[in-house]
């Protein structure tokens, strides 16, 4: 009972208060953000400067009707590209994954590959036999398999590959999965930020405001627990998690997600993410001292996100850190039939990870509560 009276003690300080509301704050921008900015999936386009150094008529007539196949709309734009000031006059060719720019010389392409280092461009050309052969103008950072491909590609006949692809038995690993959508997998790591990890802050905040009004050295005379006073703390921030998530969730995924067990992990993360902060804030007087560590944890936490929108990019070492397996965790519980068992293991170890935390900061908080 006591720790019911102390935690609606905590909420209604908390509620006159500007943090309890950051969190709620940053959760709608989020929601904003993702439903207005980010599209349902993202289009990929690739830019392609190329120069067909070919009789006349010859383009026109074998290539020209090819390219046009895959056209979007039909057409041939002319466009002006501009490099150094100069703009270069190109015939525009554009189809569901690449842009074609054909311009009138290799000065063009080779002048605007330089200038532009992301884009591709390549010279046609033909030998004596009548045969085109290609020559392309990398940047310097292709890996050799990328170099090895451009070498082989245009002396393989097209429909012996297209057979071979054909040919190729795919099976599923796991039947049921529905595949989320670009907008849909942004959600567990702004889960992970916003629904866990804003937790190290604002519970900290909290520390230090009662620091510097004197509420903890009016706290450390009463009959209260060190232990009450600090779990009335970390449930208030739980209750502004759980409504940012609510309102991030909901909207964007509606019914699909798992939210039982969603909300397992949702307390699993929070705990640990409120525990950390009690640590953290045990160590300093106020949120100036404070604030590097606070930043650069924040900053390492969030690392793993960078692999999971950049799976090229994985070292071991993110592995390690503790919200790479919740990402995975919380995109577990939005997936329809996601695997349970490997949330109810991640949120486990949090919670473990949560209760040594706590005992921990409450020890340090018997000796130093009025330091």
């Amino acid at each position: 009972m006591k720790l019911w009276h102390s935690f609606l003690k905590e909420m209604k300080l908390s509620a006159r208060g500007f943090y309890f509301y950051v969190e709620i704050l940053v959760a709608v921008i989020i929601l904003v953000m993702i439903l207005f900015v980010v599209p349902e999936n993202f289009r990929s386009v690739e830019d392609e400067y190329l120069f067909y150094d070919w009789p006349e008529g010859v383009f026109e007539e074998f290539v020209l009707p090819t390219l046009m196949e895959d056209d979007l709309d039909g057409k041939i734009e002319s466009v002006e590209v501009e490099g150094d000031d100069i703009l270069y006059p190109a015939q525009l060719i554009e189809s569901e994954g690449t842009r074609y720019y054909i311009f009138e010389s290799e000065e063009a392409v080779l002048r605007l590959t330089d200038l532009d280092r992301p884009k591709i461009g390549a010279i046609i050309r033909m030998d004596e036999q009548s045969q085109p052969y290609y020559e392309y103008y990398l940047q310097g950072y292709e890996t050799q398999r990328l170099r090895n491909v451009y070498s082989i590609f245009h002396i393989l006949d097209f429909d012996l590959m297209e057979a071979e692809f054909e040919s190729q038995e795919v099976r599923s690993l796991t039947d049921g999965y529905l595949e989320l959508s670009d907008r849909e997998n942004i959600v567990p790591a702004m889960l992970t930020f916003n629904g866990s990890m804003m937790g190290v802050f604002i519970i900290a905040a909290y520390i230090f405001l009662d620091k510097q009004s004197g509420i903890i050295k009016a706290y450390a005379i009463t009959a209260s627990s060190v232990w009450q006073y600090l779990m009335s703390k970390v449930l208030v921030v739980l209750v502004s998690t759980i409504l940012s998530t609510v309102i991030i969730v909901v909207p964007i995924m509606r019914l699909q997600p798992n939210y039982g067990i969603l909300f397992v992990l949702l307390l699993a993360s929070g705990l640990f993410s409120s525990t950390l902060g009690l640590v953290v804030a045990s160590f300093y007087r106020n949120m100036m001292q404070a604030f590097g560590i606070l930043y650069f944890l924040m900053i390492g936490l969030m690392l793993p996100a960078i692999a999971y929108f950049t799976p090229s990019w994985n070292p071991a070492w993110v592995q390690w850190i503790p919200t790479y397996p919740l990402i995975q965790a919380f995109k577990e519980t939005i997936l329809v039939n996601g695997d349970i068992g490997y949330v109810a293991w991640v949120s486990l170890g949090f919670f473990i990870a949560s209760g040594i935390l706590f005992v921990f900061a409450n020890a340090r908080y018997k000796k130093t509560l009025v330091s």
